[in-house]
């Protein structure tokens, strides 16, 4: 345990001396000293806080809990120790100005690598063999500053509205709720494994990431956050009713309800969600001027979408070109519509009909898994 904690600590250190070095060179080429020293107490306060949760959690570091102590962090660790560094790099810019057109910049930077090695350290853990009780405990400390944290950026960059801080507000209150029955001694029932509660999850740390960088247009990316929300809030009453025993998940007429739901979605919601998808953005060009690049590309992912070939390629790619190049469609009725349509059929996928699926293959699986 000892050497385990030596690292920890070295960790710790090189973080905080990296934060003094980038307060140094913000203050030298973009930032005035005083706003800097905002930036670098707030970075090394959330550094430090998630620090001494992996402190805390270090008799963790290993594969079971009657498994022995590794002797050290390993490289899955690390990079999800890299995260929570990264997500503390970017909380700094709660307190810094937006003096230089480059600044925002830097927090979309940070926290998009942070959301990429969400995915990496996973898949490092499993690749090296030495998958730990504290990898999985640490993703969720690191989730839960991320998902305050980055909102936070993207709402005072005027990128998500302020109602998207309720998946912020939702997914901590879910959690003191189940602290709060187990205080009390009132049963939690466990949650089933759920591919789509954690593809939801993922995507929305996705969603935020890209909002950040200044090129894409609040005017799509605001109303997007509807979109990305409401799937996630649902599923997070749903879980709600489960863990409390409202909805009691093992009977054998909730199961036949959710295989049901499940059915009708996959035979019939996605389906038409494509459907819509091709329809609107029709409606949305018809009469208005475009480039012969802009129609190129989304009429590509259109066909994609509607054929339900890497749909879930398809609709990102759409989601980003409007994002991108909103006047096409922007002034349209059908805009908010075909955005929706979008964005459900990349979270949920294509449906019945569809020619390939290798994309939600690889979003639905464990990367680095056999």
């Amino acid at each position: 345990m000892d050497g385990i904690r030596h690292e920890l600590n070295r960790l710790g250190l090189f973080g905080i001396a990296g934060i003094g070095l980038g307060a140094m060179a913000l203050a030298m080429l973009i930032s005035p000293l005083p706003d800097t020293l905002c930036w670098g107490s707030l970075a090394a306060g959330v550094w430090v806080l998630a620090w001494r949760q992996t402190s805390l959690r270090l008799p963790l570091n290993r594969a079971t809990p009657d498994s022995p102590l590794y002797p050290s962090l390993g490289s899955a660790n690390r990079l999800t120790l890299l995260r929570g560094y990264l997500i503390a790099l970017s909380a700094g810019f709660l307190l810094l100005p937006d003096r230089n057109p480059w600044l925002p910049w830097l927090p979309a930077f940070f926290y998009s690598v942070a959301a990429i090695l969400d995915r990496v350290d996973g898949f490092v853990a499993r690749r090296s063999g030495q998958s730990t009780l504290l990898g999985a405990a640490l993703d969720t400390v690191f989730d839960a500053m991320g998902l305050l944290i980055a909102p936070l950026l993207a709402v005072m960059s005027g990128k998500t509205h302020w109602s998207y801080l309720s998946v912020s507000l939702a997914y901590y209150v879910f959690h003191l709720g189940l602290r709060q029955r187990q205080r009390q001694g009132r049963p939690v029932y466990p949650l089933q494994p759920n591919t789509l509660r954690r593809t939801l999850a993922g995507f929305q740390m996705g969603y935020v990431a890209v909002v950040l960088w200044p090129p894409f247009e609040a005017a799509v990316t605001v109303p997007a956050g509807v979109g990305f929300m409401l799937p996630l809030l649902l599923g997070f009453l749903v879980d709600w009713g489960v863990v409390s025993g409202r909805i009691d998940a093992q009977q054998p007429r909730t199961k036949a309800l959710f295989d049901r739901l499940q059915h009708l979605c996959h035979h019939g919601c996605q389906p038409l969600l494509r459907a819509l998808c091709a329809a609107c953005l029709l409606y949305a060009l018809a009469g208005n001027t475009a480039s012969l690049s802009f129609l190129a590309l989304a009429g590509t992912s259109a066909l994609s979408i509607l054929g339900g070939v890497a749909a879930r390629i398809g609709a990102l790619t759409l989601i980003l070109l409007i994002a991108l190049h909103p006047d096409p469609v922007i002034n349209s009725q059908a805009f908010l519509p075909l955005l929706l349509c979008t964005i459900w059929v990349m979270l949920l996928g294509s449906g019945r009909g569809s020619l390939w699926q290798g994309d939600s293959d690889w979003v639905e699986r464990h990367d680095g898994a056999s």
